[in-house]
């Protein structure tokens, strides 16, 4: 099984630090962000790993490289202009998931301490959610798991965790440019096609100021 991690936001509302920095690249208790999912998922056993990148990409591939010292491959999708996360996604599907396989997706921008070894074994029929309890900035939630698994947009809801297992049946009414993958996993959700499980570990966010401070006291905490 493939992972991409989703490394393209422009994190404005980290400011100034990603005015000469990109977000994957923050440091968090002298660690860029990034590679703390990269030896997760070295850890997990992913050996081919995608990033993509816009803002300030050419320093991403500068400081990781071909991820060697991880033990993985690391290849990387540039994008001259943002796609967001359904087209940054669909532009290396063919990577991804050449033989319609699953493949699993990260936020670039969250801090958790899940193991990604519990994907490995995932055959979604379309994608598998990871939810967590809703932090502060969004209480009312993305979407509920039903007792069979299932996920659903109605009863009481958790936060999606930006960590997902999809298939390529999630695209295929789409097209290069840029889109999405909300919209998408709503629609898939509709049609009852998503499942999904809870984590109740360590997830933050790190969008913003307060909570950088949240995850570097996290790792102080926990080492």
């Amino acid at each position: 099984m493939k992972a991409m991690i989703l490394a393209a936001g422009l994190g404005t509302r980290l400011r100034p630090l990603t005015l000469t920095t990109p977000k994957p690249l923050v440091l968090v208790n002298g660690k860029a962000l990034i590679e703390y999912h990269i030896e997760n998922l070295s850890r997990a056993g992913f050996t081919d790993i995608v990033i993509n990148h816009a803002w300030l990409g050419e320093k991403i591939e500068a400081a990781l490289g071909d991820g060697s010292r991880w033990g993985v491959s690391i290849s990387y999708s540039a994008e001259a202009e943002p796609l967001e996360t359904g087209g940054g996604i669909f532009q290396v599907l063919d990577h991804l998931s050449g033989d319609g396989e699953a493949f699993v997706v990260v936020n670039g921008d969250i801090l958790s301490d899940f193991d990604f070894s519990l994907l490995q074994q995932l055959t979604p029929d379309v994608a598998h959610l990871i939810l967590v309890d809703n932090p502060e900035h969004n209480l009312e939630g993305d979407f509920s798991c039903k007792p069979d698994g299932l996920l659903s947009m109605q009863g009481d809801k958790q936060t999606f965790s930006g960590i997902s297992v999809l298939t390529s049946k999630l695209f295929v009414d789409c097209g290069i440019g840029a889109f999405s993958l909300g919209p998408l996993l709503k629609s898939a959700i509709a049609k009852g096609s998503v499942s999904g499980s809870v984590y109740h570990g360590a997830w933050i966010d790190v969008g913003t100021h307060e909570r950088l401070e949240q995850a570097e006291n996290y790792i102080k905490e926990s080492r």
